[in-house]
């Protein structure tokens, strides 16, 4: 602990730690950063085909297109922006993050196109492919046996190499700019524009960080939108037993197998007042989602789009039962080919324990018969 010196009577004190080859790199590495949204077109909104005699058009949009494949892509942006402008992100210093695997390889492609080194702190169980797309774009994996202690290995290496620990969990939800700047959900309503029901009823989404469903929110509040925002949580993830019981420090024993969602403990990027709605979906129900969205549109699609298409036709059968008309929009957060040992492996579902076969059963019902099955 230090002592403050008092200031000599009638003397100005005047410190300038101004760095002019800092800030010149700092300028190049943010250019850097914006030339990267700038070459990049927009993701589509793909269409999952429902009988038209519904009146009811649901929406996937597809974040698997972006150069590093993932919803995460976006949010690693708006991380590094964020850190590069606050002057947490240093020259030769690594940033370091927690996280099992799609924001990890986001921020492994900015770390590289800025030059800086990366370190991704990820349980042991994490994809092998994702594992080696983390490795292709240049950033290094550090792994934990227990999910619960990414946190603090991360904050640790930070210390110990002097780097940053980016700390998605965190600033995810003050990173983004929800009133427009590389935001989905303005995109996602801008899409809209010209089909037959602009103004969704609901947008589901899912939550790892919890930052995309508050910027939805945010976006569709300050644009005084009627669309309510649901958000689906897999097994093994506390949010939704925190926003059911208004509980900030509940906590769960173990890790989600929903990669990219679901998270042991009530995160702060998660806005528990700006949402709607929140469902609990069985793991077997998402895999069984994603495996009816390839039979629907011929694309494969990793465990947390499941878990929001499950969520989603959920509400598309309350809307058909109730005789309303209206579109609704979730997420394709990722490619399948990521999840292939997993998700699509039938031997992966028997070590797990997970019985797909109610739950894909009852998605063609609904999609026979319009009637969500008891």
């Amino acid at each position: 602990m230090s002592t403050v010196q008092q200031t000599p009577s009638g003397v100005t004190l005047d410190v300038d730690h101004s760095d002019a080859t800092y800030r010149a790199w700092l300028k190049e590495a943010v250019r850097k950063v914006q030339a990267d949204a700038n070459r990049s077109a927009d993701t589509h909104l793909l269409r999952f085909p429902l009988p038209e005699h519904w009146g009811i058009d649901l929406y996937l949009k597809d974040e698997s297109t972006h150069p590093t494949g993932s919803l995460k892509h976006r949010l690693a942006r708006s991380l590094f922006l964020y850190g590069l402008c606050n002057g947490w992100i240093r020259p030769d210093r690594p940033v370091i993050e927690a996280s099992s695997g799609s924001t990890a390889v986001s921020e492994a492609y900015f770390a590289k196109l800025i030059g800086v080194p990366f370190i991704a702190v990820m349980p042991r169980t994490t994809s092998a492919e994702k594992i080696r797309l983390i490795e292709f774009h240049g950033g290094r994996c550090h792994f934990v046996d227990d999910s619960r202690k990414m946190y603090e290995e991360s904050a640790r290496l930070a210390v110990e190499t002097g780097g940053h620990y980016m700390d998605q969990f965190t600033y995810a939800e003050r990173a983004t700019d929800w009133r427009g700047n590389n935001n989905i959900a303005e995109s996602v309503f801008r899409q809209l524009e010209l089909e037959r029901f602009p103004e969704p009823a609901w947008i589901v989404a899912t939550a790892g960080t919890g930052g995309t469903s508050a910027t939805i929110a945010r976006y569709v509040h300050y644009m005084q939108y009627d669309t309510r925002i649901c958000v689906a949580d897999p097994e093994n993830s506390c949010f939704f037993e925190g926003w059911t019981t208004g509980d900030p420090d509940v906590t769960c024993d173990c890790g989600s197998r929903i990669e990219g969602i679901g998270r042991p403990r009530m995160e702060p990027s998660f806005v528990p007042g700006a949402i709607d709605r929140m469902m609990k979906v069985p793991d077997a129900a998402s895999v069984a989602a994603v495996r009816a969205l390839e039979q629907a549109i011929g694309r494969k699609a990793g465990g947390s789009t499941g878990t929001g298409l499950w969520s989603a036709l959920k509400i598309v059968a309350e809307m058909v039962a109730q005789g309303r008309r209206g579109s609704v929009v979730t997420l394709l957060c990722d490619p399948g080919d990521r999840y292939l040992d997993k998700y699509y492996s039938d031997a992966w579902l028997a070590e797990q324990g997970l019985d797909i076969a109610p739950y894909s059963t009852a998605i063609g019902h609904l999609l026979e018969t319009g009637v969500w099955p008891e």
